[in-house]
């Protein structure tokens, strides 16, 4: 179960994502820098325990409405070979020394255990907390094809979110601007085949609940 490190990193997650996000095809704010607070998000292990795993979502109060991100991010002790597009910045941590921080859309280890994930070959783990199940996340997956060992495109951005071909005729899809869900169990989504739901906190104090990945049979749209 996942480790966390009570420590620092220089520079910041947060840091790091004030220069990244404004130049994503899917982010929304405004001509200035994006003001950003953590608001949530669950981890994933590796079962190699070499690469952290986060799903972080970011509030950004820059602009008169507060917009939400979801960036599923991986961390690293060297770099990632062919993902030098996907690189979020290096960092300092205090415990493991310099890390590079990339978009987790395009880390093999980050998919293969998001896939696991809707299955549930494996649990979300809080975000901050040292080994310890994240119990509001949810999942679901009902379609026949199995998600392990498959062979993962190339995964391609838009002005809502980021799809990836995981089989033939199957697509993952990170929603990257959570859409917020009414005061109700988050359901699978209409005509999807799985999904992954989570969690975060708002800027008035209220909890925020969203689909944050979604998988579809079919042709990609």
């Amino acid at each position: 179960m996942a480790h966390i490190h009570q420590t620092t990193m220089k520079p910041t997650k947060l840091e790091l994502l004030t220069t990244w996000l404004p130049t994503q095809p899917w982010y929304r704010g405004g001509p200035g820098e994006p003001e950003l607070t953590k608001a949530g998000g669950f981890r994933l292990d590796d079962p190699a325990g070499e690469v952290g795993i986060e799903f972080m979502v970011t509030t950004d109060t820059s602009a008169p409405t507060p917009v939400h991100y979801l960036v599923p991010l991986t961390y690293r002790g060297s770099p990632l070979d062919g993902a030098d597009h996907a690189l979020i910045g290096t960092s300092e941590h205090g415990v493991l020394g310099k890390r590079w921080a990339y978009d987790g859309a395009h880390d093999p280890v980050l998919i293969t255990q998001l896939l696991a994930l809707f299955e549930g070959r494996t649990e979300a783990q809080q975000q901050s907390i040292s080994d310890t199940l994240d119990h509001e996340v949810t999942r679901s997956y009902t379609g026949s094809t199995p998600l392990d060992a498959l062979t993962v495109a190339a995964a391609q951005d838009d002005k809502d979110g980021t799809e990836l071909s995981v089989a033939p005729g199957t697509t993952l899809r990170l929603n990257r601007v959570p859409q917020l869900a009414p005061d109700r169990p988050v359901d699978l989504p209409e005509g999807a085949t799985g999904h992954v739901a989570g969690h975060w906190d708002l800027p008035d104090g209220t909890r925020a609940r969203a689909v944050f990945a979604v998988l579809r049979t079919g042709p990609r749209i």
